[in-house]
């Protein structure tokens, strides 16, 4: 597996842990860009203002009120981090979700520590923060790699690179923007899962994709289901029945449809027990690149 390597120093260096928040691992990147850094201060919690960047837009309510609970007792241990907005005001750059649970804890003010970072830096800073914490839902994860992208002008490979994930991973989450809204809604509330999304994507007509989304969501398919009759439609033939005088042997079935369930695409296996062809049938440039992290493993 390739090394994985991620935002400059890490936010270890930028955001001081606590024990309600679980450790970031550091990563490292060529010539990180330093910010300009102001001491810690105490900031009006009405002064803080969200980050239209931020890339998080859902924020559980279950898991606020915990948090909030654990402020009460223990106050905001780690600061949240800022930039001043130029009216008074502060953009948070890291933190708001223990900006909202401080509003519920009803605290007035909070720790800040201001910075001073590009639209880029300010980005890429919110979007670490947030995967490397699991906090991002599959759809808010993969706009906000797109938004890096347009931001910034850097290809998939680079991305990859500046958040500590594998390009695969980030070009797997990028797809999943080719969805349909209503099928973008169940995956953000997880009535379906990125792998039942990438099943559905793997389906080359689009009404085929709806057949397939309400197959899953109305009859609870797991993944490999899912990527089974994602293949199924698109047969776009049926193979030819074999001659009665030479019956095909049932081993090469079952083999055919092991390897459908597992590649979640059409396969042929032509010719014997001893000797043959397996031809595996892609759709997509991405769908080629999907299959070969499979068979790549």
């Amino acid at each position: 597996m390739a090394p994985k390597h991620g935002l400059g120093k890490g936010l270890g260096a930028l955001l001081p842990l606590n024990d309600d928040e679980p450790e970031l691992p550091a990563f490292s990147a060529p010539a990180p860009e330093e910010p300009a850094v102001s001491g810690e201060r105490l900031i009006p919690l009405e002064k803080l203002k969200a980050n239209p960047n931020q890339p998080r837009k859902h924020f559980d309510g279950e898991t606020l009120r915990e948090l909030a609970d654990s402020i009460r007792e223990h106050g905001i241990i780690q600061p949240i981090i800022a930039e001043e907005a130029g009216d008074g005001t502060y953009i948070i750059i890291a933190g708001e979700r223990r900006s909202r649970a401080a509003r519920l804890a009803g605290l007035t003010e909070v720790p800040v520590i201001l910075r001073d970072y590009s639209d880029e830096k300010r980005l890429e800073v919110s979007l670490v923060e947030n995967i490397q914490r699991a906090d991002l839902n599959p759809i808010e994860e993969a706009a906000a790699y797109k938004g890096l992208m347009d931001l910034t002008g850097l290809s998939q490979d680079e991305v990859a690179l500046r958040v500590g994930k594998n390009r695969s991973t980030v070009a797997n989450a990028l797809r999943l923007l080719k969805l349909p809204e209503p099928m973008q809604k169940s995956l953000k509330e997880g009535e379906i899962s990125p792998g039942h999304a990438r099943a559905i994507l793997s389906v080359s007509e689009p009404g085929a994709r709806e057949s397939l989304f309400q197959e899953i969501t109305s009859k609870n398919y797991s993944v490999r289901e899912a990527e089974k009759q994602a293949a199924a439609f698109n047969r776009t033939e049926k193979p030819k029945p074999p001659a009665k005088s030479d019956p095909r042997p049932p081993e090469l079935e079952a083999m055919e449809e092991k390897f459908i369930g597992s590649l979640g695409t059409k396969v042929v296996i032509e010719g014997s027990l001893s000797r043959g062809l397996i031809k595996i049938e892609y759709y997509s440039m991405e769908d080629l690149d999907r299959l070969y992290e499979i068979l790549g493993r």
